[in-house]
């Protein structure tokens, strides 16, 4: 799918910027910051169009956020364009990469009565293969 069938999809209009986000997200073999993101931009955008296209592309549920820690925040696509199922994702604390662990089985929490499950996050911490191999 393209960056311009899921503007499309989600009933957004398009922007090269948000076409841009999408695209730098989908050609990326990890989860990224908005750093790594808006270095890997072809276009230099203003700070505001750049963070107005982020939080849109947020709100609509076509990229989410996995937070690491209060200073760490990497995005990917979300589940719904991907159509992966939930999963579990993997810091590595040496090189500071995030990745999803599709094999990872998640499974649902026995809530109290009158509860509503909306999201569920599981971070796993560690090193991974190819720092543990350094």
């Amino acid at each position: 799918m393209k960056p311009a069938d899921i503007l499309y999809n989600h009933n957004l209009k398009r922007t090269s910027c948000r076409e841009g986000i999408i695209e730098v997200i989908m050609s990326a073999d990890r989860a990224l910051s908005e750093n790594e993101i808006r270095k890997r931009l072809k276009v230099n955008y203003d700070r505001t169009t750049f963070y107005r296209s982020f939080k849109t592309l947020e709100e609509h549920k076509i990229i989410h956020r996995i937070v690491v820690d209060n200073q760490t925040v990497k995005y990917a696509l979300d589940n719904s364009i991907t159509n992966k199922k939930e999963h579990a994702h993997f810091y590595c604390n040496d090189c500071q990469e995030v990745q999803c662990l599709e094999s990872a089985v998640i499974r649902k929490m026995q809530l109290p009565a009158g509860y509503t499950e909306e999201e569920t996050e599981i971070l796993i911490r560690g090193t991974c293969s190819l720092c543990k191999r350094n």
